[in-house]
């Protein structure tokens, strides 16, 4: 039988981060459950069958430690809901909505919004290697930027390395100007920008010439021993199997590594194995290395992103 249910919000900024852009949030929890959500200035009015309604407004309520502070809401954020309600976890959930890694220079939050995330959280602060697989926008990179910069600022680590290895998404680097540096910094930009949400842009270029913080190209580790680092390898499905051996054994005292990949955007040539894809089925079984495998479910950004990704996924098994 239908029927309807009121909650009253407890002001005008929390009923904004509940509704979220466009209303957006309250269109994607009508998906998730079936119900009418509906939201009149400080009361959402939930309609439906009794079921609908029960499952919306636990979901509402297990939303509150975000939407009462005005936090931005994501689509994440209420499948990871959900999925604490299907699971029975709803203990874990205030834990992870409440762990808050950062803050932006803007003042946003940071934290964890789905469970892989949180184990991947918890991995980068425990775990001298780490490996960080699966698709785009499931913020494997960000995440390890966040979690390295502010270990950084802690004096938990004398420097933070970030690289990559040099191999372009069907473009060759030949074509770009300047010295190799230059070439490689359009490819490096991603890590950047999640440095600048952390440290004054201006403060940046100081402490890359004092050697604090170092973006290079993979070919710039050969050789060296990395002490009292944080370490990110990034897009690692690009590496060969000699790289990936030659970075990972680049580790040196008092330092942690953290690898991440999506090994199904490999840019090498067809003939040639990815490096990321060796090292996951060697090491699988080796004490100390922590694995986290993320899924669509994990993408954080745009809805789309999340089921373009799951179309793909469907399209090539």
């Amino acid at each position: 039988m239908a029927g309807a249910f009121t909650i009253q919000l407890p002001n005008i900024p929390s009923a904004i981060a509940l509704a979220g852009d466009g209303e957006e949030n309250l269109k994607f929890l009508s998906r998730q459950t079936g119900a009418t959500l509906v939201l009149r200035g400080q009361e959402l009015v939930i309609s439906g069958t009794e079921g609908q309604i029960d499952l919306a407004s636990r979901l509402v309520r297990s939303l509150e430690d975000l939407w009462i502070k005005g936090n931005t809401i994501s689509s994440a954020d209420i499948l990871t809901a959900r999925q604490a309600i299907d699971s029975d976890r709803q203990g874990e959930l205030q834990d992870l909505q409440r762990d808050i890694l950062a803050k932006s220079r803007r003042g946003e939050e940071v934290r964890a919004k789905t469970f892989r995330q949180r184990q991947y959280i918890d991995a980068l602060r425990q775990r001298d290697l780490t490996f960080g697989v699966g698709p785009a926008g499931t913020g494997k990179t960000y995440l390890a930027v966040v979690v390295a910069v502010q270990a950084l600022l802690a004096n938990q680590f004398e420097k933070l390395i970030l690289t990559r290895p040099a191999v372009e998404a069907g473009e060759k680097l030949g074509f770009l100007p300047g010295d190799l540096q230059q070439k490689v910094n359009p490819y490096l930009r991603p890590l950047y920008d999640a440095i600048y949400e952390f440290i004054d842009p201006e403060k940046v270029p100081s402490l890359m010439e004092r050697g604090v913080i170092e973006v290079a190209p993979l070919a710039y580790m050969r050789g060296r021993t990395l002490n009292n680092a944080f370490v990110i390898v990034d897009e690692a499905q690009n590496t060969t199997p000699a790289q990936m051996k030659m970075v990972l054994t680049r580790l040196g005292f008092r330092s942690r590594m953290v690898i991440t990949g999506d090994m199904t955007q490999t840019d090498l040539p067809l003939h040639q194995q990815s490096g990321l894809g060796v090292a996951l089925q060697i090491l699988k079984h080796v004490e100390g290395i922590a694995f986290c495998e993320f899924s669509q479910k994990d993408v954080v950004r745009h809805p789309l992103v999340q089921r373009i990704v799951a179309a793909y996924e469907r399209y090539e098994k």
